[in-house]
């Protein structure tokens, strides 16, 4: 395990990538967890709502955020997880790899995106984290530098395991 990298870890505290790349069907296999279209409930009350690609753009637009009078291009994140409690929208960019490729450069732009989706979202007085979920591929020593700088611009990463309480969702009992 790389210092700052999570992995691993218990099934029933947060969500395993491993075999699964959906947080949406995660969470719905997770006990106490529902999801019906974008909303998130755990025992029966709403705790987050989920916006992937181009919905996160319609959310906006219904708040009277339009992207174009903020900057000049859409990100399309994998998924945006608002997070009700924490008045907090997770941006979550799942990258699973077998073999070094494109993925490897895109790693590095995770401070110039958080900087925009703060800038999306200031108008809602949102607050954004962006996370990676790595597949174990990442956690290699030539990925060391770009992993160190991840952490070092205020970015975070886990492999293939995605903590709950990170996000400020309740852990089932």
């Amino acid at each position: 395990m790389i210092t700052g990298g999570k992995g691993g870890g218990n099934t029933l505290t947060g969500l395993n990538f491993e075999r699964e790349k959906d947080i949406l069907d995660l969470l719905s296999k997770t006990p106490g967890y529902s999801v019906e279209g974008h909303i998130i409930s755990y025992n029966e009350k709403e705790v987050a709502r989920s916006y992937r690609k181009n919905s996160l753009y319609k959310f906006l637009e219904s708040q009277g955020v339009h992207h174009s009078e903020i900057f000049s291009k859409k990100l399309l994140p994998d998924e945006a997880l608002y997070v009700i409690v924490n008045n907090t929208m997770f941006i979550l960019e799942i990258k699973f790899q077998k073999v070094a490729g494109s993925v490897d450069e895109k790693l590095q732009t995770c401070d110039f995106k958080k900087k925009q989706y703060q800038r999306l979202f200031a108008p809602l007085n949102y607050e954004v984290e962006y996370i990676y979920i790595l597949s174990d591929w990442f956690n290699r020593p030539e990925y060391k530098d770009v992993l160190t700088y991840i952490n070092s611009v205020g970015c975070q990463y886990y492999f293939g395991y995605l903590p709950l309480q990170k996000l400020g969702l309740p852990i089932p009992k």
